[in-house]
C-alpha cells in the first residue's frame, strides 16, 4: 500500500512538473530561468574552483578556474558565464587568453567589461563563456582546470592585491565564492559584489561552434614567451639562417602592443633593427609551429611602413607574409609569398610588392610578379590555392595568379617577418615595424576578403579570440 502512494505522489509531482514545463514554454521559455535558481536549502548547481600561483603585483594575472556541475542534472556549457572581478584602478585596457583547457580553447569566449553596479575591487570583470560546441556537464562532472590570463594591454604591471577574486592564498583549487556562476543569466554560485542575483543586461547571444577547417587568431598575447603562443601553435623565431643578415633572428623582435588605430585591441608586431653591421643587427619572424595549411584562403589584415619608425631611411628591408614547407630540400617543398619592399632591393627600386610561388628552393624553381606598388598602411592580404590555382589579391584586387605546377603540394607553415635584404649604409640604429591585425584561414575553400572580415567581426562580436578546427589540431 505504501507503495502505491508513493508510485501515486511520483506521478502527480511529474505531472505538474510537465504541466509547469508546458507553461513555460508557452510563455516565451525565460521563465525556465528560474529552475536553475538554487533555494537556501539545495545544493549549488554549479560550484567553481579557483587557483593561482601569483603575487599580488605581476606582470599578469593567471586565475585557473574549474566548473563542477554539482546540481542532479546535465547542465548545457553554452548556457554558463563566468565572471572573475577586478578593479581598474586607471583606465586601462585590458585583454586575456586562453593557456589551457581540456574543452580546447577555441571552444572559450573571453570579454573584459566594466561592471554594472561597482563595488570595491570590482569595477571590472573577465567574463568566460563558452561555444555551442563546448558540449555538456553530466552531474558531478567537471571541465578541469581551465588557465587564463587576464592583463593590461599596455603591459604595465598589475596592482592584484585589491581585487575581489584574487586570492594568492588559493594555491591549490579551492571553491571561491569571489567567481559568480550564472546559467542562463541567473545566478547560481559565488557572492555578487554588487549584490545582482541576475547577469541583466550583460548576456549575449551564444557563440556558434566554428565550422571545421577554420584557423583564426586575433593575437591577443602579453608577448614573445607567452605559454598561450604555444598552445595555439605560434613560435617568436630565435637563431641561426637566412634569409637576409644571417643569424640575426631575435624573439625581442616580436610584441603585441595596442594596435593602431582601426586595428582593434591587440596587434602583432614585428620589429627589425639594424645600425648598418651584423652584429647590430636584428631581425623577427612569427610562425606556426606546425605545417597545417595547404589549399584554400589565407587571409591577413597586415600594416606595412615605408618609412621607419626611428632613425635614417633608405635601407633595404623587406615585410613578408608568407607560407612556406618546414624542409627545404623536401620532393614536394611548396612556398607562397608576399615581400613588400619599400625601399627596394636586389638591386631594383622600391616601393616594391613580389607575389611569389615556389615549386624548389634548391633548385630556384619559382614564378613571380613584381607590382610597382605603395603600400604604406592597412591591407587585406590574401592568397587562394583552390582548383590548381593560386591567386594573390591585395584589398581586393587580383595582382597575380599561379598554375598547378607551382601549387602547393604539401602542408605549410604560416608566417610572418620583418628583415634586411643587405645592409647598404652604417650608422646610428634605425628601427622598422611591421604589424598584424589578424589571420583568417579557410582550409580548401575560396573565401573573399569581405566574407573573411565578416567572419572575424563575427568571432569579435562573440569574444572569441582563437579558433583552430583544422583537422590536424
Amino acid at each position: 500500500m505504501s507503495r502505491r502512494r508513493r508510485t501515486s505522489s511520483h506521478r502527480i509531482r511529474n505531472t505538474v512538473v510537465s504541466l509547469l514545463s508546458v507553461s513555460l514554454l508557452a510563455a516565451g521559455g525565460t521563465a525556465l530561468y528560474s529552475l536553475w535558481r538554487p533555494s537556501g536549502h539545495d545544493s549549488p548547481v554549479l560550484t567553481v574552483r579557483y587557483r593561482t600561483g601569483d603575487r599580488a603585483t605581476t606582470d599578469v594575472a593567471r586565475p585557473w578556474l574549474e566548473v563542477i556541475n554539482t546540481s542532479g542534472r546535465t547542465v548545457d556549457l553554452r548556457d554558463v558565464t563566468l565572471r572573475y572581478y577586478y578593479a581598474d584602478a586607471d583606465g586601462s585596457a585590458y585583454a586575456s587568453n586562453c593557456v589551457q583547457t581540456a574543452l580546447g580553447c577555441s571552444r572559450l569566449t573571453l570579454r573584459t567589461r566594466s561592471a554594472d553596479a561597482r563595488a570595491p575591487g570590482a569595477d571590472h570583470y573577465l567574463q568566460v563563456g563558452f561555444t555551442a560546441a563546448a558540449g555538456s556537464l553530466a552531474p558531478g562532472k567537471s571541465t578541469q582546470g581551465i588557465g587564463l590570463q587576464l592583463y593590461r594591454v599596455d603591459h604595465q604591471a598589475l596592482h592584484q592585491g585589491n581585487d575581489h577574486s584574487f586570492d594568492a592564498t588559493d594555491t591549490t583549487y579551492t571553491p571561491s565564492s569571489r567567481v559568480t556562476a550564472y546559467v542562463r543569466g541567473n545566478r547560481v554560485w559565488g557572492e555578487d559584489p554588487g549584490g545582482d542575483t541576475q547577469a541583466r543586461g550583460r548576456q549575449t547571444s551564444v557563440a556558434p561552434a566554428p565550422p571545421d577547417g577554420i584557423l583564426f587568431d586575433d593575437f591577443q598575447y602579453t608577448g614573445p614567451r607567452d605559454p598561450a603562443l604555444a598552445a595555439h601553435g605560434w613560435e617568436a623565431r630565435g637563431g641561426q639562417g637566412g634569409p637576409g643578415v644571417r643569424d640575426s633572428w631575435s624573439p625581442q623582435g616580436v610584441s603585441f602592443p595596442a594596435a593602431r588605430a582601426g586595428a582593434g585591441n591587440q596587434a602583432l608586431q614585428l620589429q627589425a633593427t639594424t645600425d648598418g653591421t651584423a652584429h647590430g643587427t636584428r631581425q623577427a619572424e612569427f610562425h606556426r609551429t606546425e605545417p597545417a595549411v595547404r589549399t584554400g584562403t589565407l587571409v591577413a589584415r597586415v600594416h606595412f611602413s615605408d618609412t621607419p619608425t626611428s632613425g635614417s631611411d633608405g635601407d633595404h628591408v623587406a615585410q613578408s607574409f608568407f607560407t612556406i614547407s618546414p624542409d627545404h630540400a623536401s620532393r614536394k617543398y611548396s612556398e607562397l609569398d608576399y615581400e613588400y619592399t619599400p625601399n627596394g632591393g636586389w638591386g631594383r627600386f622600391g616601393p616594391r610588392l613580389d607575389t611569389t610561388s615556389w615549386r624548389s628552393s634548391v633548385q630556384g624553381d619559382r614564378v613571380t610578379s613584381s607590382h610597382p606598388v605603395k603600400l604604406d598602411g592597412w591591407h587585406t592580404m590574401v592568397i587562394t590555392t583552390v582548383d590548381g590555382a593560386t591567386t594573390y589579391s591585395v584589398d581586393g584586387q587580383e595582382l597575380f595568379t599561379s598554375g598547378s605546377r607551382y601549387g602547393p603540394r604539401e602542408p605549410m607553415t604560416v608566417n610572418f617577418s620583418t628583415w634586411f635584404i643587405d645592409l647598404p649604409f652604417k650608422g646610428a640604429p634605425r628601427t622598422w615595424d611591421m604589424q598584424v591585425d589578424w589571420l583568417y584561414y579557410q582550409s580548401g575553400k575560396t573565401v573573399t576578403a569581405g566574407t573573411a572580415r565578416k567572419a572575424v567581426a563575427g568571432f569579435a562580436a562573440a569574444g572569441v579570440p582563437y579558433v583552430n578546427t583544422l583537422s590536424s589540431r
